[in-house]
């Protein structure tokens, strides 16, 4: 079964290391100038090119949902040891799993904010370390002020991504193989394992 050219596909270095998403034109293009080294998962979609004048043959490219490619990875291997990705509200809400993590309740991404939970204003940083999803209610008691100053808990201890966490957190419609795949690259003691693993389950 193929699926609908807007799915995504999941781009890894040789070794199988998640590096990004990438759409199918992007795909053919690494299959078409021989960068794919091998391929997991499904057959995603078929894509037939033009006709070949010399053999008569029309060009047929089949991309699987997982592509390793070629090329020189090793800048992004130095950088993934003390690698913390770019925060933006679309993936912090999701890391949170679009849950306020100081009264608990999912909420939509419209009606969600990123929270300090040590304040700006009190030295606290724009870090992954340091902010929560929270519903707008929640961040507006919470104002100003540390959690316990506001006399709320926190639910969870933020954390920062690692690099294939980051790259699930990014992805959209993630296929079950896909999904297997960047799990088996979490750490072990990752929220975001557990959470994910039990959803499978």
């Amino acid at each position: 079964m193929t699926h609908s050219l807007a799915q995504q596909v999941l781009r890894t270095d040789v070794s199988g290391m998640p590096l990004e998403w990438v759409d199918y034109q992007t795909a053919v293009r690494l299959y078409h100038f021989g960068q794919v080294a091998y391929t997991c998962g499904s057959l995603l979609y078929r894509v037939r090119g033009g006709t070949n004048a010399a053999s008569g043959r029309r060009t047929v490219i089949d991309v699987n949902s997982i592509i390793a490619t070629t090329g020189d990875q090793s800048a992004l291997r130095h950088s993934r040891e003390t690698y913390s990705p770019p925060l933006n509200n679309p993936a912090l809400f999701k890391r949170d799993a679009h849950t306020c993590l100081y009264c608990g309740q999912p909420f939509l991404a419209r009606d969600l904010s990123r929270d300090h939970v040590r304040p700006l204003s009190a030295g606290g940083a724009d870090s992954w370390a340091n902010v929560v999803t929270a519903c707008k209610r929640c961040n507006n008691h919470k104002a100003n002020r540390t959690p316990e100053q506001a006399g709320m808990q926190l639910l969870a201890i933020p954390f920062v991504p690692t690099h294939a966490e980051y790259v699930y957190l990014r992805g959209r419609r993630i296929l079950a193989d896909q999904m297997e795949f960047l799990l088996a690259h979490f750490p072990r003691s990752s929220p975001l394992q557990a959470r994910l693993r039990a959803q499978l389950c």
